[in-house]
């Protein structure tokens, strides 16, 4: 279980409750005026919004940055490292051609009809160690592939693949938003998976082949040929002989996601660093050939399934086993976020990187490779920490807590709230989640572990409500399908919109049985 400090036990301010009112909206007034209109990195926005809520609270200086220090410190002590190893991961996954592979092999298997709900399961099952934006780039070219080959309609493939990646990005660890809101309200990470799988799955279903199904009569997008992917042979030996492996491929290369054109020799797609922010850059530069094979498809996908499998037995083994049985202490070892991601990381090593004929340098190399990207991710979670840890410190959460208490307001709508209109504010489900989990930790600490863990959950569904055009993502649906804005809101926005209410539904039906 991943924690955060604990706010001190005495406000360090003696401010009124109308004063620490004030403070907090200037404060998140200020993140959200910074980031919207004054289009300022949200890493900025959220040091720059932790001072003026410490100033509008009355705190004093020092105090102000020694507890947004300790929140940075502890969130990326522990958020940080979950995330760069679930990166580590999703970086063999592609880059290996694993992810490729499972997409090849389940769409090749699938019917017509059956074809949307293949893709939501695939970008489900892809999307559990990759972000969201990564999947889009990785699945999108698939996506538009499977469209032109099958005259399926795009938006019927399209929409149950966004949707499978958007719900697991959400609600699911190891993705940023859910681990941030269980560090801050001290969920169980174990029980939070379970119980977020339990809501994916009917909301992948509801928002993607059936919302597809239904998008598709209204939204007649046209497959964007310049996107279709394509391969094309490295300049191994030379340019003259890259130039006659590709004419001996023959045309209908173009169209094979599988198998590289000349068989074996590395392609300029099939290894990048993505560090170097160059498409088709191979890792290994040193001008020789590298053999290259296919991970299976198995192995590929136990891989991706094992860190939370994992964490799913420590959670089992809590809720079914006494704490001083050696069966319970093992598992509380290995299912441990950190322990699992670890273990998913170095299985990810022999099962994508050297099945796939990768060296030793070329492993290290997508691994490392895989962290750049995330740079300014883990930056905004972890000022992220500090604006909470900021507002905690200064008495507003207490202040909420007692406010939701005497209006009888259940926490998990208080934090599905606060979280959709922070979110539909800023357009950053990270920010959302981080603020509102600040908001509402007080009132976990009088919840039992499931409605914590529901809490959490019902906090990502409201992160992800109505994405608009202040939120990068909604430009790279745009764009990758060849939308036009109205399309995009009717499509993508009103997609993201049913997620977060048919989860936030899946989350108080779940209170209710629990």
């Amino acid at each position: 279980m991943v924690t955060l400090l604990a706010a001190p036990a005495e406000p360090l301010t003696d401010a009124g409750d109308a004063q620490l009112i004030v403070a907090a909206v200037l404060g998140i007034a200020a993140v959200v005026v910074l980031i919207a209109w004054g289009k300022v990195h949200p890493f900025l926005a959220l040091i720059l919004g932790a001072g003026v809520l410490g100033v509008a609270a009355g705190v004093g200086a020092e105090a102000i940055v020694t507890s947004f220090s300790g929140g940075v410190g502890s969130t990326v002590g522990g958020v940080g490292l979950l995330i760069a190893l679930g990166a580590m991961i999703g970086g063999l996954l592609a880059e290996s051609g694993g992810a490729d592979g499972i997409v090849t092999r389940i769409v090749d298997r699938v019917s017509g009809r059956g074809l949307p709900w293949a893709m939501a399961g695939v970008a489900a099952l892809i999307g559990l160690p990759l972000f969201f934006e990564v999947g889009v780039v990785l699945l999108v070219p698939i996506v538009l592939l499977v469209a032109k080959r099958t005259g399926v309609s795009l938006m019927k493939v399209g929409i149950p693949a966004l949707a499978g990646l958007s719900v697991l990005h959400g609600l699911v660890p190891p993705h940023p938003g859910p681990l941030v809101a269980i560090s801050s309200l001290n969920a169980d990470l174990g029980l939070t998976l379970g119980l977020g799988l339990l809501i994916a799955i009917p909301t992948v279903i509801v928002a993607g082949p059936v919302f597809g199904n239904m998008i598709s009569r209204y939204v007649p997008a046209t497959i964007p040929e310049a996107l279709l992917p394509t391969r094309t042979p490295a300049a191994v030996g030379g340019a003259e002989r890259g130039a006659a492996e590709r004419g001996a491929a023959g045309p209908g290369a173009a169209g094979r996601r599988q198998a590289d054109v000349d068989g074996e020799l590395l392609t300029e797609d099939d290894l990048v660093n993505p560090g170097t922010g160059r498409p088709g850059a191979p890792v290994d530069d040193s001008g020789t050939e590298t053999a290259r094979r296919a991970p299976k498809f198995w192995p590929a996908v136990i891989t991706v399934l094992l860190p939370v499998v994992l964490m799913l037995l420590r959670a089992i083994g809590e809720l079914t086993l006494a704490e001083d049985t050696a069966g319970r202490r093992v598992l509380d070892i290995i299912g441990t976020p950190i322990v699992a991601l670890l273990a998913g990381v170095i299985v990810a090593m022999f099962t994508l990187g050297f099945q796939a004929g990768f060296s030793r340098k070329q492993v290290s190399s997508v691994l490392g490779g895989s962290l750049p990207p995330i740079a300014g991710i883990l930056l905004i979670v972890a000022a992220g920490g500090g604006f909470k840890q900021v507002l905690v410190d200064a008495g507003v959460g207490n202040l909420v807590a007692d406010a939701a208490k005497d209006a009888s307001l259940s926490p998990l709508l208080l934090g599905w709230l606060v979280a959709v209109g922070i979110r539909v504010a800023t357009g950053s489900a990270t920010v959302a989640t981080i603020t509102a989990a600040g908001i509402v930790a007080p009132l976990a600490t009088t919840m039992d572990r499931p409605g914590v863990a529901l809490l959490a959950l019902a906090i990502g569904c409201g992160s992800l409500f109505f994405s608009h055009v202040n939120d990068a993502g909604f430009w790279l649906v745009k764009e990758y399908f060849g939308l036009t804005v109205g399309q995009t809101i009717k499509s993508w926005s009103v997609l993201e919109t049913i997620i977060s209410v048919v989860g936030f539904a899946g989350v108080l039906l779940l209170d209710l049985l629990l």
